[in-house]
């Protein structure tokens, strides 16, 4: 699957919406990751399409991160559209007066909510700190880059799941067949 800029987007705006309108940036992204993560447990598919890499902060998604320091994209209005600009190290949601509801999240479906969900309720009432902890111990996929980022294997994620070698590589050659497929039509 390829990167889908409106679903992270939308999982930003959900997060955002339950932390009452504004985060810590170093919160968001380690709930989207853990979002991503958790449906990689449950579905064997990341729910943004993103790219993972570890980072001295522990594990991020790649492109999204660019986009919450305002590096655009081809599709950087979809981004704009749910959350505002930084405001030193917070975002917060683009229409705060906005009420959220589940029919404004059409890019994701009933499953992503759940797991979004799900992230919320096990993570949701840390600080920032507490959540790049959390990562840095329970991600065993993430591996300190000392100063650098470098890339975690989708066979990383699924070993740290707990899924043994030879499922993690075909989970992880399948998600690789699906990005090629989509990259294809991409340029159709």
């Amino acid at each position: 699957m390829r990167f889908n800029e409106r679903k992270v987007s939308q999982m930003a705006a959900y997060f955002l919406a339950k932390q009452g309108g504004r985060m810590p940036i170093l919160k968001l992204m380690k709930l989207l990751y853990l979002a991503d993560r958790e449906s990689l447990d449950r579905y064997e598919e990341p729910i943004s399409g993103d790219r993972m890499v570890s980072m001295p902060h522990g594990p991020v998604l790649s492109r999204t991160y660019e986009l919450m320091n305002g590096a655009g994209g081809v599709e950087q209005d979809r981004w704009n559209d749910w959350v505002s600009d930084r405001a030193g190290y917070e975002v917060g949601l683009r229409d705060e007066a906005a009420l959220l509801v589940r029919e404004s999240l059409m890019a994701l479906s009933d499953a992503d909510v759940e797991v979004l969900d799900h992230v919320w309720q096990d993570y949701g009432h840390l600080s920032k700190y507490q959540i790049r902890d959390l990562t840095h111990d329970m991600c065993k996929e993430w591996t300190d880059p000392h100063g650098s980022s470098k890339p975690i294997p989708y066979r990383d994620v699924f070993l740290a799941l707990g899924r043994d070698l030879d499922h993690a590589r075909e989970a992880e050659e399948h998600l690789k067949s699906a990005q090629a497929i989509d990259a294809i039509f991409a340029t159709l």
